[in-house]
Order: C-alpha cells, then sequence, then structure tokens
C-alpha cells in the first residue's frame, strides 16, 4: 500500500540497494525530545487554563493555544530528529506536504483539548483525546516523511509501523492519566508530578518517532552514487527550529502564568468582595439586632429611646404635645404556663401586627420586652391618646386562635403626656409606668393618664419599701399585738393570734394592710413571715416563763407567697428550736386562697409542717373558692370563719344559714372551728347555739402589745372577765373600744 509515496505493506523489489550506512546526531536527537517534552509541558498547562476559564469564549481561546503549542512542537521535534538524521543520500523536503504535516497535528491537537480541559474526564474522553494526540503525532509524522525528497525509495516494516501507532496512543494515555494528578492543586510534589507527565508525552512523541524510523527502510537503484551528508547545515537549521519552537511555546507558557497570575488577583477579588459583602450583611445583621425586636420586628428599647430623644427635640422646638404609651397584654403569664412559649410568641406577634395596623403612619410603636410595647404619638388634643388607646384596646378583644384554641385577650394602657407629665425622657417613661401600673391596679382592660397622685404614691411606697427592708435588718420598729381568742368549751383564754404592726417614725402605728403588700412585691414576704414567727414564739415562752400560761398557743399567718417556698417547714422547725418553744403551742395560718393556688405544693408542705407537730388553721374561709375533695385531704385542725358573715348575725338569714352550713361542715371533718370579729352578745349567743369552739374579735378584746395581753390574761383567769360578763356588756363599750 503506497501513501504520498510511503510503502507501508509493498515488498523491496530484487536488484534494489538498501541503505545501512544511516545515523543520528545526538545532540539534535536530545534537543527534538527536549521540544517535544515543553509541547507537552505547555500542552497539559493551556488544558488547565482552559479548565479554569469561567467564560466560554476564554476557554476556547486557551484550547486553540493549547492545540498550537502540541501542533508546533510536535512538528519542530519531527524536523529537528529529521535534521539529526543522516544518510548517504542527498535530502530535501516538498513545502507544501510540509505545512500540511504541521496543519494536520494542529487539527489533532483541537479535537483532544476539549476533552484534556475537563477537571475530571470520563474514561471515554480520556480515551478520545489520548486516541487524537496519539494518531495526530503518527499523522504529522508519517506527513513529514512523505515530505522527504531524495533519490532513495521510502518502505515500512508493518508490524514495526503499527508498533508506532500503538505507542504514541499508550503513551499519551498514560501522559494525561498522570496529569489528572496535579490538576487543580498547587506544591512542588504537584509540579513535579506535571513535569513527569510531560516527560511522559514527550517520551510518547520520541518514541513514537523514532519507532517509525527504525521501521523506515531506504531504498535506492544498484548503482547510486552514495556520499555522506555533510553535517553542519543541518545542525544549524534544527538548533534554530528548536529555538524558534520553545521561543512559541514559552510566549505561551508566559501567557498561561501571567493569565494565571491575573486569575488569582481576581480571585482573590472575589474573594475579597465576598467577605465584603459578608460583611455587609452581617452589619446589616447586627444592625437589625441592635434596633429591632427579632420577634415582632419591632423596634427594641435601645433603638426607641434613640428615637424618642429626637421626637422631644422636634415636639419642644414646634411646641407640640406628646404622648407616650405603655400597653401590656392581661395575664400573660398564664398562656405561657398553659399552651407553652410558642404559643406566648405567637400572641406577641399577633398583638404587635394589631397594634400597628392601629395606629397612624407618623406614630411609632416599639417592644420594650417581655409582654410590654411602647407608643409614641403626636396630638393636637390630649383626647387623641385615649381614642387611639381605645380603639387598640377594642381590636385586642377580637378572638385569637393559639394552639387550636379561641382565646379573647385584653391590654391595660398607661399614658403619659409632654410637657405636661415631664419633659425628659426617663420622666416620661417612669410616668407610664406608673399610669400602667394604676391601670392594672384597678382590674386591668383599663386606661389611665399619670396624676401627681401616682407620683405621690410611688414616691411614698418606694420610701416605705427601703424603711421597712432597714426595719427588717436592723429588727427596729415591727411590733406584734396579740388578739385573745376564746375557747367556749372551757370559758378560757385558748389561743392568741399573732398580728404584726409597723411603729413608722413618721406616720405612726401602720397596721399590716399597710405594708404587706410592700413586701410581696419586693420579693422580702419570706424575711417579714420569718421575723413574726421567731418573735410570736419567743413572746409566748417569755410569757409563759413569767406568768405561767403553759397551754397557750399562738397563731402566726402565713402569706401565700411563703407557702410556696419549700423551705417553709425548715423555717417553723428552726423558729421553735430557737426559741425553745413545743410544736403544739404553734399553729400557722393559710388564707383559703393561698391554699386553693397550688393545692398539691401547699399539701406536701403543710403535711411536713403538721409532723414537727405544729397545728394549721385555714383562714378567712367563706370568701374564696375551695374544693371540698382537696378540703377534706388537707392536714387541717382549725377552720376560722370570715368576719364578713359575722356583721349582720343573727339577723341576716343568709349569713346564719351559711355560718351554721360551716359550723357543721367543720365539725364533721374534724375541725374546730373560730369565728372572727364577734362584737355583740348577739353573734356570741348564736354561735354558743352552733356549738363554735372558739371567737376572736372586740367583743373580747381588740389586738394588745404584750405587756398588755399579760394584764388582759391575769385579769382574765382571776375572773374579772368571762363570757358572763361579755354577754352582759352593751354596744356602746364595744364602739368605744374599737375606737381605741
Amino acid at each position: 500500500m503506497d501513501w504520498l509515496g510511503l510503502r507501508f505493506f509493498t515488498a523491496v523489489p530484487d536488484g534494489a540497494q538498501l541503505l545501512l550506512d544511516c545515523s543520528h546526531s545526538l545532540e539534535l536527537v536530545v534537543l527534538s525530545y527536549l521540544v517535544a517534552c515543553v509541547a507537552g509541558y505547555a500542552t497539559l498547562s493551556f488544558a488547565e487554563r482552559a479548565g479554569h476559564a469561567e467564560r466560554p469564549a476564554a476557554r476556547r481561546n486557551w484550547c486553540a493555544v493549547g492545540a498550537l503549542s502540541l501542533g508546533v512542537g510536535v512538528w519542530g521535534m519531527h524536523f529537528i530528529a529529521m535534521l539529526a538524521f543522516q544518510a548517504p543520500v542527498a535530502i530535501r523536503y516538498d513545502l507544501p506536504t510540509t505545512v500540511a504535516s504541521l496543519l494536520v497535528v494542529i487539527l489533532a491537537a483541537l479535537l483532544a483539548m476539549p476533552g484534556l480541559a475537563e477537571s475530571n474526564p470520563s474514561l471515554r474522553q480520556r480515551l478520545l483525546s489520548a486516541l487524537c494526540i496519539g494518531l495526530g503525532i503518527a499523522l504529522m509524522h508519517y506527513s513529514g516523511m512523505a515530505a522527504m525528497r531524495s533519490e532513495a525509495q521510502i518502505y515500512y516494516r508493518p508490524g514495526l509501523f503499527a508498533l508506532s501507532v500503538v505507542i504514541a496512543i499508550v503513551a499519551s494515555l498514560a501522559a494525561l492519566q498522570l496529569s489528572l494528578f496535579f490538576r487543580g492543586r498547587e506544591g512542588l510534589l504537584h509540579q513535579l508530578l506535571r513535569i513527569a507527565a510531560s516527560l511522559v508525552m514527550g517520551g510518547a512523541i520520541v518514541s513514537m518517532h523514532f519507532t517509525g524510523m527504525w521501521a523506515m527502510e531506504l531504498i535506492v537503484p544498484l548503482g547510486t552514487p552514495l556520499e555522506l551528508q555533510s553535517p553542519g547545515n543541518p545542525k544549524q537549521l534544527g538548533v534554530s527550529i528548536g529555538l524558534i519552537a520553545l521561543l512559541a511555546i514559552g510566549g505561551g507558557l508566559g501567557a498561561a502564568w501571567a493569565d494565571r497570575k491575573l486569575q488569582h488577583k481576581e480571585r482573590d477579588l472575589l474573594r475579597v468582595n465576598s467577605l465584603l459583602n459578608q460583611l455587609n450583611q452581617a452589619r446589616a445583621s447586627l444592625q437589625q439586632a441592635a434596633h429591632y425586636d427579632p420577634l415582632t420586628n419591632l423596634l427594641n428599647r435601645r433603638s426607641f429611646n434613640e428615637v424618642f430623644a429626637e421626637k422631644l427635640r422636634s415636639h419642644a422646638q414646634q411646641g407640640q404635645a406628646l404622648a407616650l404609651m405603655f400597653l401590656d397584654i392581661d395575664h400573660f403569664k398564664r398562656i405561657n404556663d398553659s399552651l407553652g412559649h410558642d404559643a406566648g410568641d405567637q400572641l406577641l406577634k399577633e398583638v404587635a401586627e394589631r397594634i400597628r395596623h392601629t395606629l397612624r403612619d407618623q406614630d411609632v410603636i416599639a417592644r420594650f420586652g417581655g409582654d410590654e410595647f411602647c407608643i409614641l404619638l403626636s396630638l393636637g388634643r390630649i383626647e387623641e391618646a385615649r381614642h387611639l388607646a381605645q380603639r387598640i384596646m377594642a381590636r385586642m378583644k377580637k378572638p385569637i386562635t393559639l394552639a387550636r384554641r379561641q382565646m379573647v385577650m385584653t391590654t391595660s394602657v398607661g399614658i403619659a403626656i409632654y410637657p405636661r407629665d415631664g419633659e425628659t425622657c426617663e420622666e416620661l417613661l417612669k410616668h407610664a409606668d406608673l399610669a400602667l401600673y394604676q391601670s392594672k391596679g384597678s382590674g386591668r382592660n383599663a386606661v389611665h393618664f399619670f396624676s401627681e397622685h401616682l407620683r405621690n404614691k410611688a414616691s411614698m411606697e418606694l420610701e416605705l419599701e427601703e424603711e421597712l427592708r432597714q426595719a427588717l435588718k436592723k429588727d427596729r420598729g415591727l411590733v406584734l399585738h396579740y388578739q385573745p381568742i376564746l375557747d367556749l368549751a372551757g370559758g378560757r383564754i385558748g389561743k392568741l393570734e399573732a398580728l404584726v404592726r409597723w411603729e413608722h417614725p413618721r406616720l405612726g402605728l401602720l397596721a399590716p394592710d399597710r405594708f404587706i403588700g410592700i413586701a410581696e412585691a419586693n420579693g422580702f414576704i419570706g424575711e417579714l413571715d420569718a421575723w413574726v414567727l421567731r418573735r410570736a414564739c419567743h413572746d409566748l415562752r417569755q410569757l409563759t416563763a413569767k406568768h405561767a400560761h403553759p397551754d397557750l398557743r399562738v397563731a402566726v399567718n402565713c402569706s401565700a407567697l411563703n407557702l410556696s417556698h419549700d423551705d417553709l417547714p425548715d423555717e417553723v422547725a428552726r423558729a421553735l428550736k430557737s426559741s425553745g418553744l413545743r410544736a403544739q403551742r404553734l399553729e400557722l395560718e393559710v388564707t383559703e386562697n393561698a391554699l386553693m393556688s397550688n393545692v398539691n405544693q401547699a399539701l406536701t408542705l403543710l403535711q411536713r409542717i403538721r409532723e414537727l407537730g405544729v397545728g394549721i388553721s385555714i383562714d378567712d374561709f367563706g370568701t374564696g373558692y375551695s374544693s371540698l375533695a382537696y378540703l377534706k385531704r388537707l392536714p387541717l385542725d382549725t377552720l376560722k370563719i370570715d368576719r364578713s358573715f359575722m356583721l349582720e348575725l343573727p339577723e341576716a338569714n343568709a349569713d346564719r344559714q351559711i355560718v351554721q352550713a360551716i359550723v357543721g361542715m367543720a365539725h364533721t371533718l374534724n375541725l374546730r372551728v373560730v369565728a372572727e370579729g364577734v362584737e355583740n352578745a348577739e353573734q356570741l349567743g348564736f354561735l354558743q347555739e352552733l356549738g363554735c369552739d372558739f371567737i376572736q374579735g372586740y367583743l373580747l378584746s381588740k389586738p394588745l402589745p404584750l405587756e398588755a395581753l399579760a394584764t388582759f390574761l391575769d385579769d382574765f383567769a382571776a375572773g374579772r372577765a368571762g363570757i358572763d360578763a361579755l354577754a352582759k356588756q352593751q354596744r356602746p363599750e364595744i364602739d368605744y373600744l374599737k375606737s381605741i
């Protein structure tokens, strides 16, 4: 088979002369290998650059540059190697065929480059690329050989010819496989792997060439004069071609290096821009978090204070009134406790939306925290604030679905007006809060404006709080008065009720209803109860030691808040131990409402107190709601009928029926009964007929300090007072006792 003058499967004719005296110039062979390796390195580098290119046009350009580098490198290697070939006949080259051989290898490289440019080419893509490169090298070689012009004819041994093609394809595949290890990586090791892949590819090109040269046989007619050609001119030409090829490839590599640096800078710039964007987003998030409530997306306290200060300045300049409105949700804690905090959050968001839709565009709303919202209103008339508050309250009464339940919520509102109620943010906030407190204290679901009365009351409450703390801390000013309790069956004083009083340095003697609420609201009611318990035990012990009343008992009130403290039994035990009083002489009084508010916890605590030997009494019975099922489980000794049922006895039929029912029920439950507020002989007679066990009230005695109590007990024991004497007392004398 002949192709372009080359004979691949044609036998050598008889009578032909085989040229055996052929050689190669070692310097040009090494140069050709160097050119092939550089071409391979450049091709792999340009393929990687094409893979990193983001724009399709840049990707196509790098593929074209890579194809040109490979084509020029392979073509340059071939002709340098051919110039290194020395034969005993004159050899020249046909220019069109030589140019065609260059175009063939460039075209093959163009077909292979898209597969090489993939970041992770598939096996099929790798095989196709290796096939294109191998066949391109082979076609370039044999078309370049076809460009030879000499007296000799070229024959090829078929086996070696096929081996040269296989070597080109297999070696190209091996170079591509090796190049995958360094693709997209940095570092010395990966650079060495890239160089190794380039050496393999250069070896593929050179191996194919010299295998093809090994397969070639030059045949001349017999008698043709043979003379070895001078090597001088071919060496100069080979070096020139090599330098040109290396310079061309080096220029491409320089462009790749510059592009890589530029791309790194662009990547760094993109990274910096990305970081700046992230920083801006973080700054925006921080600004959002710093100025807005994350749940309702309303202004938070800090941002509201800034807006408030600016509004005050502008309204001061314009001489315009400004309303500050505090609003919170009535009984919001019940929602969190019963339905959970998710339902509470849903309620807050719904309330925020309802308020926002009620306000005007120029009004400002913020969430201060918890269930408290704050609103700023520019006013033409003061009544505008009341009307807006009423609209908000009306909108709030529409049903809200929480946890698949329809709820109707109400709100309490407090309002302070600038400049009437204050000229600074702090004053107005404080005064609006006082007005809100007044709304909640008057039954909730109400609107109250700030007034001077509220300021004075708040100041007084604050002063009393601090003075009460100091009185407790220094044990100065607080005293106990004791009201005797008469045992009707035995005709003797069986108990005392300890009642705390406060000898205030300016206000005089204060009853407990004036300061107990302050202690409860400010968290030191436990300390006050503990003081009363210790002092009552100590006083009873002292009274017994001096006046010999060994069976007298003392009843001490326990607040509802203190009844929820787990350490209450330990406090009672410490008071008994420090005073040396027997536990059977102490009775703890708890109100009906305090028991029923948390009956399970109260049951546990009272049981522990009862185990100490201390009696338990339920106070103010009939004024609250008691479950008889729970009442029979409680470790009670005594039941005290509230004084409100005594006022119209025995004339009022309803009160008679209620008292009779209470006494009968208590005796059925084996409880002893104390009637409070007994003030006349008719009440006493009625209670005696019912079988009431004890009475307490001004008919017997008002609450007395310890010294006066001792005298009263001595007089009573001496017979100067008794049930008969009490029954004979007239109403004016009782009124006189009440006035003392």
